[in-house]
């Protein structure tokens, strides 16, 4: 791990070797992880045949607008890639990604559905990452302050090694507050939803979850209650507002789909109608960050810059992702039923006993099997972050399972994580959720597999790959999470709806711990 890098939950790292046939002197790109997290792909012969990419982009405009109707309306995301898999007999395929015309020059991609292919867009030595994040357009940098924010960098850019330590400094120099202050916010958090239970008979976690995390994610990193500072209350509804500026076009609200349409994918939403929203968290930051601002002046970094990738980083990424990951973990859980329940409290609660009473990180990690594979489950077949894109360097050859692939450089490579995380060929089961799937040695053998940060959870984020610099954090307090439920609950039960980010879960009945 790079000495920049800060590891809440170190894991042993399983090594997948390339397969070598010397009857060939075909070059095939093949996924290899090391014990060293060095590149995710290298070059091995293979006798894999080599296929023609299968699939086509229709006509202009048509082919791009019939593919963006067929992903959000008429057969739905999972559906949309599942038929061309059937169609052409081959995870690897040709097809156009939304949002197309007129919001994005060019929706043609390349895409990998299976977790052989996927993981070469982790290897920043063959794709490029620069303005990718959001796929085949980028939104407009009136939204983030005039800057070319972390996300939208490349590695090979000047400013993203500083800009990556700054991130790594801030979660390092908080470290200590990361548990007690999860038990206060969160402890709150379940105390008002008993209150709402009571009073309604049902309680939305959701909105008491984003009220939460970002209440959590300013008070254990920067010290500062929101509600205290001008800010108040409004930061969550600030914030949902502003992504659905920079998502929109990616998104469905339940609005009738040619009016939705229309209104979200063809045409990009002007910034200036949330400038003033934007501006108040760009002061929350200002006011609240002082000690990362100075990291910052001595990285190099100009302070107005660091305020916008704080900004971004805080809040589209890190508080966007709770908004999804944390109701998921929480459906994902209560649809297991009261068997699980009862095996998760019985661990959570013997750990803490062993502890002194106390939740500490020796007991998270070693002492809670269960809870962490609870966590890398959910992580695995609902991953936060769907998609992830790249940008050919070179003429290469692609490897799936089954064959191989050749691409251009300059060819935009697309991954569906999903499809790659609940790869049949890899998981049992995939389609699943299996609480225990990574519980022991060979369990563990399976998390190269789950790569919900932009890379496998055995690697570790650097300042020269994608991966999310807050991955560990994340886990973290995913399990925190798990541990406040069975510390106060035997168990629960959950009705489930959709919403434009994750799901919508909403708790019908809390039996208090017993035990």
């Amino acid at each position: 791990m790079a000495a920049t890098s800060l590891t809440f939950s170190p894991l042993s790292t399983a090594s997948l070797n390339p397969r070598t046939n010397r009857n060939t002197s075909r070059i095939i790109i093949t996924a290899s992880l090391s014990e060293k997290s060095q590149s995710l792909v290298t070059k091995s012969k293979t006798s894999v045949p080599i296929r023609k990419i299968p699939g086509d982009y229709g006509l202009p405009l048509i082919g791009p607008l019939r593919d963006r109707l067929n992903y959000f309306y008429f057969e739905g995301r999972d559906d949309f890639f599942k038929s061309r898999i059937r169609k052409h007999g081959s995870t690897v395929l040709r097809v156009n990604m939304p949002p197309g015309p007129s919001v994005a020059k060019d929706p043609r991609v390349i895409a990998l559905l299976d977790a052989a292919s996927f993981q070469v867009l982790f290897d920043t030595s063959l794709v490029e990452k620069r303005d990718l994040f959001t796929g085949t357009y980028m939104p407009s940098t009136d939204l983030t302050g005039g800057f070319r924010v972390l996300s939208y960098l490349d590695p090979s850019e000047p400013h993203h090694a500083p800009l990556k330590k700054l991130l790594f400094f801030l979660l390092a120099s908080r470290r200590s507050e990361i548990i007690p202050q999860f038990r206060s916010t969160y402890g709150s958090l379940f105390e008002n939803l008993e209150e709402e239970l009571a009073k309604k008979g049902k309680a939305d976690f959701g909105g008491l979850n984003d009220l939460a995390a970002f209440d959590y994610l300013a008070g254990a990193l920067f010290g500062v209650n929101p509600a205290e500072t001008k800010i108040g209350r409004d930061a969550p509804k600030l914030i949902s507002k502003w992504v659905l500026f920079n998502l929109g076009p990616l998104l469905t609200l339940g609005l009738p789909p040619y009016l939705e349409d229309l209104l979200l994918h063809s045409f990009r939403l002007p910034p200036a109608l949330v400038k003033s929203d934007y501006n108040r968290l760009v002061e929350f930051f200002r006011e609240s960050a002082g000690p990362v601002l100075d990291e910052a002046n001595r990285l190099g970094i100009s302070q107005d810059e660091a305020i916008h990738n704080l900004v971004f980083a805080i809040c589209f990424n890190t508080f966007g992702g709770l908004k999804i990951l944390f109701p998921n973990l929480i459906k994902s859980i209560g649809r297991a039923g009261g068997i699980l329940h009862g095996k998760l409290a019985q661990e959570i609660r013997s750990a803490v006993r062993d502890s002194g009473g106390v939740v500490t990180m020796r007991a998270i990690e070693e002492l809670m099997p269960l809870t962490k594979s609870v966590v890398y489950e959910a992580l695995r077949i609902e991953p936060p972050v769907a998609m992830q894109y790249g940008r050919a360097k070179h003429d290469m050859v692609i490897q799936s399972h089954d064959a191989g692939y050749e691409v251009k450089a300059g060819e935009m490579l697309f991954g569906y994580q999903p499809m790659a995380t609940k790869d049949p060929r890899v998981f049992d089961r995939a389609e699943e959720f299996v609480p225990d799937r990574f519980v022991g040695e060979e369990g563990e053998k399976l998390l190269k597999y789950v790569m919900w940060s932009n890379g496998p959870e055995t690697e570790s984020p650097t300042v020269d790959n994608k991966q999310c610099a807050g991955k560990d954090f994340v886990v973290l307090i995913a399990r925190l999470l798990v541990v406040e439920v069975f510390l106060r609950y035997d168990s629960f039960e959950i009705e489930v709806g959709s919403s434009p980010l994750g799901s919508s879960v909403k708790v019908t009945s809390l039996q208090k711990a017993t035990f």
